[in-house]
């Protein structure tokens, strides 16, 4: 898929820890200390490992103003001990309710390795290239069913075109290094549509 750094402008805010320069060369974006509130959209880069710098919840806190479509990202979940979950409640506690639409699967050695859609239940596997999407078992779809129904249930309130009118805030594990997640941020950047100035 192409860069949509010709389409938006797309703004990453994170402590240096979460790896924001990376994040922000891969979608096209810019690395930003402080937002003036210009972007389309806004993507944040958590490490779970290190939190969340004051700056970064400054920066969340003044796109509200604007209502900036926000994704977070989890950056660095294969080193330390926290992990996408870990990141997932900072997000809550600082910025705003976040939703999950994706769950990490770990293979055997605790790695992450692929990917569960809490909307089909379907896994992405990353652990093979090219990475291959394949059906879940009942014994994932039970594990899974407690965070099917609260997506859904989040999905409904919110109602379509939530996450492109800055109401909606996707988590999104992010792995450069193996594709994981890429093509999930990349599909959330295609359903912002740049307002004529």
């Amino acid at each position: 898929m192409a860069s949509h750094s010709s389409d938006l402008t797309i703004s990453v805010y994170g402590h240096p820890s979460a790896n924001p320069e990376s994040v922000a060369g891969l979608f096209g974006g810019k690395h930003v200390a402080q937002t003036d509130g210009s972007e389309d959209v806004a993507i944040f880069a958590i490490n779970p490992n290190s939190g969340v710098d004051e700056q970064t919840i400054a920066n969340w806190s003044a796109l509200d103003d604007f209502q900036t479509p926000r994704i977070v990202v989890v950056t660095e979940l294969e080193s330390g001990e926290a992990d996408f979950d870990d990141a997932v409640l900072l997000a809550n506690r600082l910025f705003d309710q976040v939703v999950t639409p994706y769950l990490v699967l770990h293979d055997d050695l605790g790695a992450p390795c692929a990917l569960i859609s809490l909307q089909t239940q379907e896994i992405i596997d990353y652990s093979q290239i090219p990475k291959k999407t394949i059906p879940s078992d009942p014994e994932h779809q039970m594990l899974v069913s407690e965070f099917v129904d609260e997506y859904a249930t989040h999905l409904a309130v919110m109602g379509d075109g939530a996450f492109a009118a800055g109401l909606l805030f996707p988590a999104i594990p992010l792995i450069i290094s193996k594709g994981i997640g890429v093509e999930i941020v990349k599909t959330y950047l295609s359903e912002i549509n740049r307002s004529p100035n």
